[in-house]
Parts: C-alpha cells; structure tokens; sequence
C-alpha cells in the first residue's frame, strides 16, 4: 500500500470517528430528554425508575440481528452495552452490589452486564449483597448462582429463604484461572496457594499435577487471595484477570481451570419485576410435601405443556427435618398462560410455592 493510500485511509477513518462521536452525543441527549419525560409524568411521591432490563436485553438482540461484520456479534453488543451504560448514567448512575472485595469475578459479571459507568459497590458475603438491595441502598445485586464445573453456589440458593428478591436478569461469564505471584514471591519456594474454594476446585487436577505439595488454602474470595500474595514471599494466589491488574501481579501459568469450558452463571437481583421479552426464563422455589413420587408431581406440569426445565436443585428445607425445597428455572415468563397454567398446577400440589422473577436470559 503506498504512503498517499494510506493517508487517504487515515482521513476517511478521521471523518468516520467524527460521525460516530457526534451520533453517540446526540443519542446521550436523547437519553437525558428520556430523563426529562419520565420525571415530568411520574406522579407525586413515585420514584422514577430509568434502568428497564427487558429493552436494554431487546436493544442488544436487535444490534446483534443488525451486524453484518466485520465484527463479531458479541463485541458489536459489547461495544453498545458501553455507550448504552454511559447514556443511562446521565440519566440516574447507578449502584450495583456485589460479592467483593476488588477484582473479583462477581465484580467482572457486574460491569459486563450493566457496562463500566455503574458504581460497583463491593459486599463481604452473599447476604449482605440482599440485604442492600432489599434496604434500597443500592438498585441491585450481583451474586453467583451455578458453575458448569462445581455446580450450584449454595449461599446464594439459601439467601432466597431468607430474602423477597425478584431475580431482574443473568449473565454468563467465562472464567479464567490464573497463577499469580508478587514482585516478592520466590517462585521456586511457594508453600502455600490462596484461592476460594470453588476456585481450588476447578483446578484441582492442573494443581495435583503441578503443586501436589504444596498447601492449598481456601479465603473468601479470589481477590482477597491475591490481596494476600502480594506481601508474601512463600505464596501463590488462583484468580482472574483483574485481580491480577488491580493488585499488580504477574501470571507463573495462565488458564489453569480444568475444564477449558469453564464458566459461572451470575444472577442479577432488585427490586422490580421484568415484563416479558419472549425469550425469557423463570426461576422458582417450590417446596413439596415429604412423600412418594413428589419429585415426579412436581415435574408433569412442565412435561405436559412442553415447557424446557434448564436447571434444577435440592436443598434441605428450613421447615423440617429430612423434608427438601426445590429451585428450577425453565424457559418463559411468568405473565406466559402456558406458564400461568404449571405454576397454578405446581401450587396445588406443592407445601409453598415463590416465583423469584421473570428475567430476559443472558444476551452477553
């Protein structure tokens, strides 16, 4: 290519980006005239409500049914989820919790699906990530809920008996296990390796190859274990990318997970209920009397209206002694009639019946 080609290239790449900046402008203001309308028409004493789960998801469908490359669908949807997340933080920023501190996977989960522009707002546990979202001192929530290799995040299935939260959306995270080391760590003495447990779980064979030895220690969180190797000499954290950034350290071995599929589903929770998008799923608690065939009972209503069950756990009711409660998502909304007629069926048979919310699935 010769020098007077690529400086032609170069200026109509200069008149494209002026198009584009003054596009994402004049849509930023359309954002703030959004604002304007919504407060002038909400009644006395209503709050206003600017961050609409269904129309962010059916905004990001549309783009990516719209691309026609080069870029690949999910950074087109990426890329928007930016410009979308700065336009609303002109209207109300918001204030999302999550399991912290710092760095966490959680943290990554949060800015992925409401964008950079959020204030991210980190919890010690998954119940004081309901309890601020239940107390209103933050519009919602991000907790973990399942990982495809270690299964369900029982503190956050637990966290439901005790809190009414409406499950607002998900989000779907690869991850990615790191070795990280300090400036300080001698990497040819480390005694000890920081991780949470989980995480320790999904590595368990690449360590039993490579650190049969060597202690492994399981802390609150990734983050935290990084936070730790960086003033040890003797130690070693398992964590992602951006604890790596945050706390300066640097990767002994990348992509250590076992499984290179590895990923964590991630639930997002507030306080209002979604309307449908038509590609939907519903999550509930459903608590049966402790007999014969109550497992089957529970499952012929979604057998008999072809409704697709996506997930299903167990866990020990808080009732009673060797009795069980079960979690179940399945595909479609609540407001769905085919949907209407399970649930109706379910609480007939079922001791206590909770929808958790209708929530668009993962676009991102």
């Amino acid at each position: 290519m010769s020098e007077h080609e690529l400086k032609a290239l170069r200026v109509r790449i200069d008149s494209l980006d002026k198009k584009i900046l003054d596009l994402i402008s004049e849509r930023a203001s359309c954002a703030q005239e959004v604002a304007r309308v919504k407060m002038a028409s909400l009644p006395e004493g209503e709050k206003p409500v600017f961050y609409r789960p269904e129309r962010e998801a059916w905004v990001l469908k549309h783009i990516m049914e719209l691309n026609k490359g080069p870029l690949p669908n999910e950074e087109v949807a990426r890329l928007f989820r930016e410009i979308m997340s700065s336009c609303l933080a002109l209207e109300q920023p918001l204030k999302v919790a999550y399991l912290g501190p710092e760095g966490t996977f959680t943290q990554a989960a949060a800015m992925k699906h409401f964008g950079h522009a959020v204030i991210t707002v980190p919890m010690t546990a998954i119940d004081e990530v309901f309890r601020e979202v239940a107390a209103g001192a933050v519009n919602f929530g991000v907790v973990p809920v399942e990982n495809s290799t270690e299964g369900a995040v029982n503190n956050t299935l637990d966290s439901f008996f005790e809190h009414d939260m409406v499950i607002c959306g998900e989000v779907e995270l690869r991850i990615h296990h790191h070795l990280l080391v300090g400036d300080v760590t001698k990497t040819d003495r480390i005694t000890r390796i920081y991780s949470h447990a989980q995480s320790l779980a999904q590595c368990r064979k690449w360590l039993d190859a490579h650190y049969p030895n060597v202690e492994r220690v399981a802390v609150s969180s990734n983050a935290d274990a990084a936070k730790r190797v960086k003033s040890e000499w003797n130690s070693a954290a398992i964590a992602g990318d951006m604890a790596a950034s945050l706390y300066g350290l640097s990767k002994l071995a990348e992509k250590i997970e076992d499984r290179p599929d590895n990923s964590t589903r991630f639930l997002i929770i507030g306080n209002q209920e979604v309307p449908p998008t038509g590609d939907d799923k519903t999550s509930i608690i459903a608590s049966m009397r402790n007999q014969p065939g109550a497992l089957h009972e529970l499952l012929v209503p979604f057998h008999a209206n072809g409704i697709d069950l996506t997930r299903i756990e167990t866990r020990p009711s808080r009732s009673g002694k060797w009795t069980y409660v079960f979690f179940i998502d399945f595909a479609g909304h609540h407001r769905d009639p085919l949907i209407r007629d399970v649930l109706e069926k379910i609480n007939q048979e079922a001791v206590a019946l909770k929808v958790l919310g209708s929530y668009p699935k993962a676009v991102l």
